[in-house]
């Protein structure tokens, strides 16, 4: 019989059961594995995986697909599993879109409403009450990335109240969810208020991690930003320059930034990022598997492809190993 394998101990039993209902419909036995350390010696003869680690499917030779349970997929390309092209890469694009959008939501409200001195000041017993926050409301946002990650974020600012929101594509093609979609070549003098609109109160970063990506913000972009404007990274690290913007926070350049996605990761205990000013820092679990919900859309997506696959038929969320996405 064919064989696949699904690696993760986030998978409740529930999804377990689907998994095994529609692999064995489609002549598959799977099996489970909580961890990579456990697949050791039992992963040889997979054709089908699974995971969130391109390095297992070097223990794969028989692979033929693997599904990454994670939208972004850059490392799996980097493992090079996938170089000679004879094997397939499908992704999750589409489960995250709530979770990383309500993640986005907390932190920018936080930021706001002052949260960062407010835990201080606690911290320290004290009882100041008096400092000047912001609201959604009547603010303008910018969110690079116009995919499901930005649209359900751009739905949930609009129904806190925000006065527009616009967003940034490859293509600048038009969004439902947003007020207008510019190309990333007019950032600066969008966010900036260069080109007659209001400018940006808060910029959302969820674009994939790809080699045309990396960058995205540079010292020059940045600077753009007006100096009330918050700095939120959903995407990857390698999106900002880390070193500018830590300067720019320490200096008053930005009025604080949330970063879910850094460079290295984890952060080192020592590295500056820890100390900036107004900075939120959370280690990369913005779209984690803790929600039910996202862990049900990935395997709703994978047993919908492997119904494909076991036909011959096409796969969704078919990935350009050479676009990156």
């Amino acid at each position: 019989m064919r064989k696949c394998c699904a690696i993760g101990d986030f998978l409740s039993e529930a999804n377990k059961q689907k998994m095994r209902a529609v692999a064995g419909e489609c002549g598959f036995e799977i099996s489970f594995f909580d961890s990579s350390e456990e697949v050791a010696g039992k992963i040889a003869d997979m054709e089908v995986a699974y995971c969130d680690d391109g390095e297992l499917l070097k223990e794969m030779p028989h692979i033929k697909w693997c599904h990454s349970v994670s939208a972004g997929v850059g490392h799996f390309i980097k493992s090079g599993a996938f170089d000679s092209g004879e094997v397939m890469l499908t992704n999750s694009s589409g489960s995250y879109g709530m979770v990383i959008s309500e993640h986005i939501i907390m932190v920018t409200l936080m930021l706001m409403r002052r949260m960062p001195d407010y835990l201080r000041i606690v911290a320290e017993r004290g009882w100041t009450r008096d400092l000047r926050i912001r609201s959604v409301k009547g603010s303008v946002i910018a969110i690079a990335g116009t995919g499901n990650i930005g649209q359900n974020t751009a739905e949930r600012f609009k129904a806190l109240g925000a006065k527009k929101v616009i967003g940034f594509s490859r293509s600048g093609r038009p969004r439902e969810s947003f007020d207008e979609v510019f190309r990333m070549d007019d950032f600066e003098d969008v966010v900036s208020g260069r080109s007659g609109n209001d400018p940006a109160d808060v910029l959302v970063l969820c674009v994939p991690g790809t080699p045309e990506s990396e960058g995205l913000l540079s010292a020059e972009r940045m600077a753009a930003l007006p100096e009330k404007a918050f700095v939120i990274n959903v995407g990857r690290g390698a999106l900002i320059d880390q070193d500018a913007l830590i300067d720019a926070l320490n200096e008053g350049r930005l009025a604080g930034a949330a970063l879910d996605v850094m460079y290295p990761e984890p952060l080192p205990k020592g590295h500056p990022l820890w100390t900036a000013k107004n900075c939120i820092i959370t280690p990369h679990i913005s779209g984690d598997m803790g929600l039910p919900e996202t862990v049900d859309n990935t395997v709703d997506i994978f047993c919908d492809n492997l119904r494909r696959y076991a036909r011959g038929g096409e796969l969704t969320h078919l990935i350009d190993i050479k676009a990156g996405y």
